[in-house]
């Protein structure tokens, strides 16, 4: 029985991961078009030694340096009319999002597959 409760909490440290991945996304999206917004990107540690757990690493964001954009009317333009943009690809992140997302999904499919097993392993033990 302690196998399947390891692989219960091991499904569900991967679930929270990705919900937190999936924030961290989300927020980047919502401010792709900010001016100076750096992308946040995170990693995944392993959570406890012999676990196989997960957890994220601590947030850091992208050193890649934010484009140039001329804009000579924007209040944020110094004098040659460009101003720091955003290092934020959507095309990236939509595709972090779906990766996050099918993570998920399969760590949902392990923990109810599991959950089934303990349910009818303790139907074995009733009778």
């Amino acid at each position: 029985m302690s196998d399947i409760l390891a692989t219960l909490a091991v499904a569900a440290g991967g679930m929270r991961a990705q919900d937190q991945r999936l924030r961290h996304v989300a927020e980047n999206i919502a401010n792709a078009d900010t001016p100076g917004y750096r992308r946040k990107l995170v990693d995944f540690a392993p959570a406890a030694a012999g676990e196989g757990a997960v957890r994220l690493s601590p947030v850091r964001l992208d050193p890649r340096p934010l484009p140039a954009v001329y804009a000579p009317g924007h209040p944020l333009a110094d004098a040659t009319g460009h101003y720091a943009g955003s290092n934020v690809e959507l095309v990236v992140e939509i595709a972090d999002a779906r990766e996050a997302q099918r993570s998920y999904e399969a760590n949902l499919a392990v923990f109810d597959q599991a959950r089934q097993m303990a349910g009818a392993l303790i139907d074995l033990l009733r009778r």
